[in-house]
């Protein structure tokens, strides 16, 4: 495993993305106890943080994807986008020769408040690869684009626009569910990497809430924590 720098801008395409901002305050999960925001860290920290993270959960990662996904090609790539106008992200693909990526950026990276937001997203992205939900949306899209074009052809509609309607609908008719598998999954490997999972799921509280949007990518921040404490109550 190696940690690149910079990441190429294009491997991003296609990726799931986690994303932070600051300019839209998160709606507080109703299940939660409001607890004080953790102070943000300086950037020496932030680097060694995110080191150290690397060293322990990518053999963990590697470890889960080789026993439950033997048939996938499990050497993690850690790749970080140092460009300083990217917006906080981490995102899951693959390269040419279909190596798992997993990418974030130094915004991301910088916005961690401890170790364990940064190896609770990265154990997030590993899931993504592990349960194959990059293949299962590309399948989505085409299936969905298919009966997109066959329905708009049945009632006069112009059929690409069909296909691209039900190409987007495909694509994100599993998004949700795939999310939070992703992050059942990420709490195994965060935990396992010894590292606190429902502490680095802090992390969404930072994060605008999706609420349960119709075509969402994304679960109610609410539902995600949720997942993790109850996946972690269960190790």
């Amino acid at each position: 495993m190696r940690i690149l720098l910079p990441v190429i801008a294009a491997a991003a395409l296609g990726a799931c993305t986690v994303e932070t901002t600051d300019t839209q305050p998160a709606q507080p999960a109703p299940t939660q106890t409001a607890t004080p925001e953790p102070p943000r860290v300086s950037s020496r920290t932030a680097v060694a943080n995110f080191r150290s993270v690397v060293r322990q959960v990518e053999p963990v990662a590697e470890r889960e994807c080789r026993a439950r996904a033997p048939e996938l090609n499990c050497d993690f790539k850690i790749v970080v986008d140092e460009r300083t106008n990217q917006p906080p992200n981490a995102f899951q693909t693959l390269d040419r020769n279909g190596r798992p990526i997993l990418g974030f950026t130094i915004a991301l990276i910088a916005d961690a408040r401890n170790r364990d937001e940064i190896a609770f997203v990265m154990g997030h992205e590993a899931a993504h690869h592990i349960e194959k939900h990059l293949a299962q949306q590309q399948q989505s899209a085409v299936g969905g684009a298919i009966i997109g074009g066959i329905i708009a052809a049945s009632v006069g509609l112009d059929v690409n626009t069909g296909q691209r309607v039900g190409g987007t609908v495909g694509a994100r008719a599993y998004s949700k569910q795939n999310e939070l598998e992703a992050d059942a999954l990420g709490t195994v490997i965060a935990k396992r990497a010894g590292y606190n999972p429902v502490r680095g799921a802090q992390f969404f509280t930072r994060i605008p809430d999706p609420g349960d949007r119709f075509l969402g990518t994304h679960p109610p921040n609410a539902s995600r924590i949720e997942t993790v404490r109850r996946v972690n109550a269960q190790l």
